[in-house]
């Protein structure tokens, strides 16, 4: 009953509820990124949702598009603005999701929506990352974030889709709270951003 109902009630009313709390703070962060990122402070990209349909996520873009000479974007590191290193450091980058959330494309807790590129490259069991709306955080996200490797990422995302109750999304919600006060497990280890994932 939870996961084919309330879970979407609740998205749906703490994601409303949330935008309405947080509108000054989306405001002040957009402007920041405006000038930051030389008029673009929102980053959009295709992602799988529910059995794999895409839809455009939304987030705060936390690196600029500066190129090399060769017209190549320069490594992630170096585009990572100060302003986006902060919002990116205190999940602030995140908070444009909710709408994603009220759209019913994510659910507030769930597996994280990677790339579209990735399909073909999971196994039976990782496909099954998509039988849940992909979450703005999840058990992945409060057992290491970016800061583990894909093949225990995607054992944390099974184990989630397998658990999946009410219990366990307000143990979560907790524990992300927490993850984000001490800004633990933002990027992986020696990188602005998380390997590529290449297969099995």
């Amino acid at each position: 009953m939870y996961k084919h109902f309330f879970k979407r009630t609740f998205d749906f009313m703490l994601a409303l509820f949330g935008l309405v709390v947080l509108s000054p703070l989306l405001v002040i962060v957009t402007i920041a990124l405006y000038f930051a990122n030389e008029g673009k402070p929102f980053f959009f990209q295709l992602r799988p949702g529910l059995n794999g349909e895409i839809f455009k996520i939304i987030k705060f873009k936390t690196m600029n598009d500066k190129k090399n000479e060769a017209g190549n974007l320069l490594p992630d590191g170096e585009r990572l603005t100060k302003m986006g290193s902060f919002v990116r450091k205190t999940s602030l980058d995140e908070i444009p999701q909710l709408w994603n959330v009220l759209k019913g494309d994510m659910s507030l807790i769930g597996p994280r929506p990677l790339l579209p590129e990735y399909l073909p490259l999971y196994n039976e069991t990782q496909k099954r990352r998509h039988e849940l709306r992909p979450g703005i955080t999840g058990w992945a996200q409060i057992n290491g974030r970016n800061a583990i490797s894909w093949k225990q990422k995607f054992e944390y995302d099974i184990w989630y889709v397998e658990h999946l109750s009410f219990v366990l999304d307000c143990k979560i919600v907790f524990l992300t709270l927490k993850k984000v006060m001490k800004t633990e497990g933002i990027n992986a280890v020696g990188a602005a951003t998380i390997e590529r994932f290449n297969g099995n």
